[in-house]
């Protein structure tokens, strides 16, 4: 298969197993599917429009043929809901756009009635939905039924494995999202079927159990094309998985964050790139600390979601959109002082990390609305590293790094000081400092000593707007509490706690409405 970011997706024939309408999550049909999977080409194509599924919105570029139905195409993008779910809810980041309900999610009194909580749900089962059907047509006894035989047929077994993946960390975001979800796979009947809702916690374990399959079945790290899965992307997803164990299950599993943020280490397959900036800019596919990315490409994958998102809508004010390889500035997205009082100082000439603009913008935010009221960030630049602009001035080239060998290293760190057995003090803080070193571009930065705290400000200054905030505060019992505030945290002005169930999204309503077996979460 071509580097994902050239591939133009097929048309899939498929049927929803849901019964959801009101965002109607079924594919317009054309191709059948005895036509699509004919040849190992066409399972190659199907296999991209699951791997599509984090980045685009429909088949006909940015708008005009979008997957779900019920919702402006743009703002049903997977990335741009997934994204804003983990990121406006905290301390680093608020939109200034009155877009329907966008604005509940940074005073955090969002409801089951929210259509961009509908949008997230669908676009997850969506992708569920077309990796079922992928595993289902790949299956040993669809491939023979086929004719297909020798390397063609063991080509496809692996093409099955790496959509088990895709269905495997979608489900994950399911997990975190929203908790107790749906769960269909591919030995759900087809058809008019209402699946059943799964535990967080047997959930958990469904994912566990794929991802520990997976780990034979998919290439060793950097043995699969650039954008697709291999043993270090489920290493990955389990990594993170233990890290959060006790929130999802209420069972230790730090020793096995340790174990496994190691197997990615150990491939010796990654390292830290020198210069930070470049991890986000249009030619980071070049990077070499990225273990799996959503891609992107100006000309082929056009989204008004995904990165283009991120590169336009934090760009406003005094800020020259052209500086940042891009036509229009959009003018929504800024960050709390919270966010830049971690760093030494907001200029970036300290911790490089540190990318705000601050000309022309207040560091206290009066009025969200107001784009000139907190610190613009731009961390994506539709530039690449020898300062040319990107493809494309308006879809970007800038690819999504869903994970990358940074947080391997900081879930090691995190998993030692937990009590996680298998590691060191002194590797942890040997791991902490090699980022530190980077970001300071010296030892001027280093620390000889490290506890939870200062992982969770570290994981901030390294990880900011990168989709992982929501949780980590979960995770550090920040989220709702009143132990941590930040401007505007519950709409109030100075932040107040809010109630504890909203470390859970609800299950939208119309899914609750249409599905009687599905139960909503606590306190919705």
């Amino acid at each position: 298969m071509s580097n994902l970011k050239y591939i133009l997706p097929v048309l899939l024939f498929l049927i929803l197993s849901s019964c959801t309408k009101d965002l109607d999550r079924s594919p317009k049909y054309g191709l059948t599917a005895d036509v699509v999977y004919s040849t190992e080409d066409g399972y190659r194509s199907a296999l991209a429009k699951i791997y599509g599924g984090f980045a685009l919105t429909g088949n006909n570029g940015p708008d005009g043929d979008g997957d779900l139905g019920g919702i402006d195409e743009g703002f049903s993008s997977y990335l741009r809901n997934y994204w804003n779910l983990q990121e406006l809810p905290t301390d680093e980041a608020v939109i200034g756009w009155n877009d329907q309900t966008i604005k509940d999610f940074h005073e955090m009194d969002w409801t089951p009635a929210d259509n961009f909580l509908r949008a997230m749900y669908s676009r997850l089962f969506y992708q569920i939905t077309l990796a079922n059907a992928f595993i289902r047509e790949a299956s040993d006894e669809a491939i023979a039924g086929r004719g297909f035989s020798g390397a063609e047929a063991e080509s496809i077994a692996g093409y099955r494995a790496e959509a088990r993946f895709i269905r495997a960390l979608t489900y994950y975001h399911a997990l975190d999202l929203f908790g107790n979800t749906t769960f269909v796979t591919e030995e759900d009947p087809i058809g008019a079927f209402l699946p059943p809702q799964i535990s967080r916690s047997e959930l958990f374990d469904y994912i566990e159990q794929e991802c520990l399959a997976l780990e034979d079945l998919l290439p060793a790290p950097k043995g699969n094309e650039y954008g697709r899965a291999d043993q270090a992307a489920v290493w990955m997803l389990l990594a993170n998985m233990y890290l959060n164990a006790e929130v999802y299950t209420g069972r230790d599993r730090y020793t096995d964050a340790i174990t496994y943020s190691n197997k990615v280490i150990g491939s010796n397959q990654y390292s830290l790139d020198a210069n930070y900036d470049h991890l986000f800019m249009a030619d980071n596919d070049q990077a070499s600390g990225i273990i799996f990315p959503i891609t992107f490409d100006g000309n082929a994958t056009r989204t008004w979601g995904g990165t283009t998102y991120l590169v336009h809508a934090p760009i406003g004010g005094d800020m020259i959109a052209g500086d940042y390889g891009i036509d229009n500035p959009w003018g929504g997205l800024r960050t709390t002082k919270a966010l830049v009082e971690k760093f030494p100082d907001p200029s970036g000439t300290t911790d490089a990390r540190a990318n705000f603009y601050t000309n022309g913008q207040n560091l206290d935010i009066e009025d969200i609305g107001n784009f000139r009221d907190g610190y613009a960030i731009v961390k994506w630049v539709n530039k690449t590293s020898d300062g040319a602009a990107g493809s494309n001035l308006t879809w970007v080239d800038v690819d999504f790094p869903v994970f990358r060998l940074a947080e391997a290293y900081l879930i090691y760190a995190e998993a030692v000081l937990r009590g996680g057995t298998g590691g060191t003090m002194d590797q942890a803080l040997s791991y902490v400092n090699l980022l530190r070193e980077r970001a300071f571009g010296n030892d001027s930065g280093n620390v000889s000593s490290i506890d939870l705290p200062f992982i969770l400000d570290e994981r901030a200054r390294e990880f900011h707007w990168e989709g992982k905030r929501r949780t980590d505060l979960i995770r550090f019992g920040q989220f709702t509490t009143d132990s941590y505030l930040w401007p505007w945290k519950g709409n109030a002005a100075n932040g107040r706690g809010v109630e504890a169930f909203r470390i859970l999204f609800p299950i939208p309503a119309p899914e609750i409405n249409t599905n009687p077996n599905l139960n909503q979460n606590t306190g919705y």
